[in-house]
Order: structure tokens, then sequence, then C-alpha cells
């Protein structure tokens, strides 16, 4: 889950399931995209030509009408495997927990639970086996804007520069059914980020949590309550939670790869889904993530006050204009939300007021993402300022 309201170039956080978050808000508040749009087909060639980049994927939406969807590269490595289909579905990583958030805060609504309830309460076998240090002092607030404190289950340790950094697990095991309960056990020793509420400190085990406490309190699994209160309302048909490894992405698609110990790129499109669930483990299309996108942010999923649980700048967060330069010589602002793992990266250009999204997924083979995250950068301007001379911002 992103915060819309923080600005500039967040560095990649690696996160569950092969997610990454990544955000690139621009300076100001949202205004009035221009009028014109570019070629979806021409921006997706433009970005399988970034090196690194084995296919590409993307759609743009604007008032809830396509104005293009496009394809480029290859499904498989090395030319094979002819184009991706351009409906094809991909793993939206990090944009899972977006959905989550909503689910819960729907929960709220619905009188199931509160922002303000304990961890302990919730879930009381992390408190009864002390999985989660001061699960009785931990709000579900917290965990949804990532101020819990709580110690992310998914690198064995921060880079330098606060990125996560190598996994904590074995990207080419694509069978063993790991449970969530297990994912936050492997948190368990690692020092906390902070007092409850302190500060925000990304981490997937706060949302691996938020969906054993959907489970818990509804009866049902999360992949039934994301369709029930999402995918199926929003009439996101393509869309799903993969639940049990080595469930894969239905339908023809991109693959992505991975350099092993002994540097040989292997295919890892059966990611073990045990690390996905609420973290991160969504696959869907760029037509259904965009539906999600424009209801959320004008408002159709959530009253106000619950909504601004999820949008409110955070403590210590830079004032509104303080970041980076805004698209199409300053004509329009917007965010970006995505996430990634080992073998992709998914994101979503969206303005504030929900009328346009531009959604993408690049299938990779390599580590480092900065490039075709570049790569996306410029895809919002070929699409929506296409008779611009400005280059697409970068990290700022």
């Amino acid at each position: 889950m992103t915060d819309d309201r923080n600005r500039g170039w967040r560095s990649p956080v690696w996160g569950a399931a092969g997610v990454v978050m990544l955000m690139m808000a621009c300076a100001g508040p949202a205004t009035a995209a221009p009028a014109r749009a570019g070629n979806v087909q021409r921006a997706m060639e433009e970005l399988a030509r970034v090196p690194g980049v084995v296919g590409a994927v993307g759609g743009a939406y604007v008032d809830g009408r396509s104005i293009g969807l496009g394809s480029a590269g290859s499904r498989l490595l090395n030319g094979r495997g002819g184009r991706i289909p351009t409906n094809a579905r991909f793993r939206i990583g990090s944009q899972t927990k977006e959905m989550v958030a909503t689910v819960v805060l729907q929960l709220v609504e619905e009188g199931r639970l509160g922002v303000d309830d304990k961890l302990g309460d919730l879930l009381p076998v992390v408190a009864k086996e002390n999985l989660v240090a001061r699960a009785d002092e931990i709000t579900v607030r917290q965990m949804l804007r990532h101020t819990s404190g709580i110690p992310d289950w998914y690198a064995k340790e921060p880079n330098p520069d606060g990125s996560e950094g190598d996994v904590s697990f074995d990207v080419f095991d694509f069978t063993t059914p790991y449970q969530p309960l297990d994912l936050v056990k492997w948190s368990r020793g690692r020092p906390r980020t902070g007092e409850p509420g302190e500060k925000y400190s990304y981490s997937n085990t706060n949302y691996t949590l938020l969906g054993m406490i959907i489970e818990r309190l509804t009866g049902h699994d999360l992949a039934t309550e994301l369709h029930r209160h999402l995918f199926g309302p929003l009439g996101m048909t393509r869309t799903y939670l993969p639940v049990r490894p080595p469930e894969g992405i239905k339908g023809p698609h991109g693959h992505g790869y991975y350099p092993d110990a002994d540097g040989e790129l292997r295919d890892v499109d059966r990611f073990n889904a045990g690390f996905g669930g609420a973290a991160g483990g969504v696959v869907s299309t760029a037509h259904d993530v965009s539906a999600f996108k424009r209801a959320f942010s004008q408002g159709k999923l959530l009253p106000p006050t619950l909504q601004r649980v999820l949008t409110d700048r955070l403590p210590n967060d830079p004032p509104p204009g303080g970041g980076g330069p805004a698209f199409c010589d300053g004509e329009l602002d917007g965010f970006f939300m995505g996430g990634s793992t080992a073998g992709y990266l998914a994101m979503t250009f969206y303005t504030k007021d929900g009328s346009r999204q531009l959604s993408m997924s690049t299938t990779l083979s390599v580590k480092d993402i900065s490039g075709p995250a570049e790569g996306m950068f410029k895809a919002v301007e070929t699409v929506f300022c296409p008779s611009s001379s400005a280059t697409a911002p970068g990290p700022s």
C-alpha cells in the first residue's frame, strides 16, 4: 500500500511475493490532463527495448474508456514464444496491498472491527506464541499505514540506503506450501523498526497479518473475500489471487527470468504463491487494475473518513508540492504505484481524480529494475503527452 500524499521518488523496497513498492508522485495538486493521447503500442515497443526487458504489456484508460492496448518483446527469453497478448494477465505485486487495505476498511464500515483495534485481540495466536512483539499495542491503522514497527519477513537485512537486501527465501522454490503464519515467524527474530505509530517503515509482515485478520473475521479465505468485495463488484473478471503453489498465471502471458547462484538465467514464472497472498499475490490485467484504481481514486469503495486512513499524509512526510516535476511540461500530475520481484516489474500511473490510468507490466532478465522503471516513466509521456517535447521525469 502506498500513501498517495508522499512526494518524490521512493527507492525500490523489496517485499513479499516478490513485491517491490515504487512510488513517484508529482509536485502540486493533480491537474486536468491534456486532451491528447498517444499510441500505447508504440509506448510498449519503446519499453521493450530497455535492456533487461523480455516483454512488455500495457493499457491506457480515460474516464473508464480504453484508449489503447499494446504489447512488445516476447513471451519467453530470446524472442521465443511469440508476443504477449495485449489482454494478458500479470502479477501486480504490492499493488495488492491497497486492495487488501480496502477490504479491511470495508469490514470496518460493516462494523466487523475498528481501525484502532489491537493486533493481539484480532489474532490471539500471534500474542499467545509471541510471534509479534508488542502485539497488544499495535493497531489495525498502524499496520495499514506501515507505522507498526513490525519488522519485514521478506529480506534478510536492509541495505544501507534503507531498501531491503537479498530475499530470505529461495526464489526457485516453487512448491513448498508456506502458510502466512510461517512468514510471520520469520520476522520474529529481527529488530523492530520503531515504536508503534512512531514512523513509516515498509513491512510486508503488516499485510500478511491483515490478510490473516480478514480470514479470521469472515471465515473465508482471502481470495474469496477479495472477489466478494472488489473483483466481482468492479467487473474485474480476469483477476484472482493464487493460493496454492505452484499455481501460476492463467492463459498466455510473459515469463520472467532471474539469475541463480551461478549466474544462469532461470524461468521464475511459477513463483511460489505462498510468498504472495495479502502482501503481493494478486494476478490481474491492465483493464482490471485500472478499474480498481479508478474506483478507489473516485471514492466509490470507501467513505471519506476511512479512505483518509490510507491517503492522509504520514508524520514527517514532506509538505504537498515538495516532489519531482509533473509530466507533459507540467500539465499532468499523477502518481505511480507498483510491485516487483524476481522476474517482473508492474506499475500503474493514475491521476488523483481517477480520470486516467496507464497500467503496465514488464517481464525481466535482470535484477536491477531501475532501467525498466525509467522506461515506464517514459511510457506515460508517450501515451498522455505525445506532442510534448519534455522527457519523462526520473527519480528525484
